[in-house]
């Protein structure tokens, strides 16, 4: 939304009866490695005994109530960019299940990984009508938040879509994560399918992301130096996939 994280609190849930505390050292490690890369200072935290395995954040930041970026606002003829591939949550569920290749979990690792500091910094320097990131309900029910109460309908390209090649083949052999279904029963109504798009798009594009990129919206005059300028800042993967339209309103057509 625009703002500068500055401080972190640890949230973590540990099984210390099934895993040895080191897996935890571990955890926590990596954390602080993020929060020194984010310029952030860690505070302190809260722990509890639990049966899985949790841990997260809470973090504070700042900004100036002019400048925030929110999930709403986008118009007609703006470009919408996203900033890195999808198809986590499929990936994700070919590790669990044994399937996915080192390289693919290197990669997958990788990209979950790498923080979206540099994209919203590039993006605070554009005129950005509104901004999300890909998270939990997939890139079409983070694209539905967006259309929720306004007079817009959204166009995708799904040739122009960046997605982590073997998430396609993960997903054509049914490795979908129990999420995907949820957010399709939730979100269908309002997606419009091109005669050729398949369902194994269409499960991509409800795919659960974790720690997925940001979807911005900016003006047609503006979305190639936007695009140009996020790759320069090693924000590579970042392509414009589609566009706001007039009609129909409050649909996402797949084309």
């Amino acid at each position: 939304m625009g703002g500068e994280p500055k401080t972190a609190m640890n949230l973590v849930a540990f099984p210390s009866d099934q895993m040895d505390i080191s897996i935890l050292r571990a955890i926590l490690e990596g954390g602080l490695e993020k929060m020194k890369e984010a310029g952030v200072v860690l505070l302190g935290g809260h722990s509890v005994q639990d049966k899985e395995l949790k841990y997260g954040l809470s973090v504070t930041g700042f900004v100036h109530p002019d400048r925030v970026t929110q999930n709403t606002g986008l118009k007609p003829g703006d470009q919408l960019i996203l900033t890195k591939p999808i198809g986590t949550g499929i990936i994700n569920t070919a590790i669990k299940g044994g399937i996915a290749s080192q390289e693919v979990i290197e990669t997958v690792t990788h990209l979950m990984a790498t923080l979206n500091r540099d994209a919203a910094g590039v993006m605070t320097t554009y005129p950005v009508s509104a901004c999300t990131d890909i998270t939990g309900f997939g890139l079409l029910g983070h694209l539905a938040e967006m259309l929720s109460n306004t007079s817009i309908g959204i166009r995708l390209e799904s040739k122009a879509i960046p997605i982590i090649p073997e998430a396609i083949e993960y997903a054509k052999g049914g490795l979908i994560p129990g999420g995907t279904f949820k957010n399709k029963a939730f979100r269908s109504s309002l997606i419009t399918l091109a005669p050729h798009i398949d369902t194994v798009m269409v499960d991509i594009l409800f795919d659960p992301q974790t720690s997925g990129g940001l979807l911005m919206g900016v003006s047609k005059n503006t979305a190639g130096d936007l695009l140009e300028d996020l790759k320069v800042h090693g924000v590579t993967q970042s392509a414009i996939i589609g566009e706001v339209v007039s009609e129909p309103v409050g649909k996402i057509m797949i084309v």
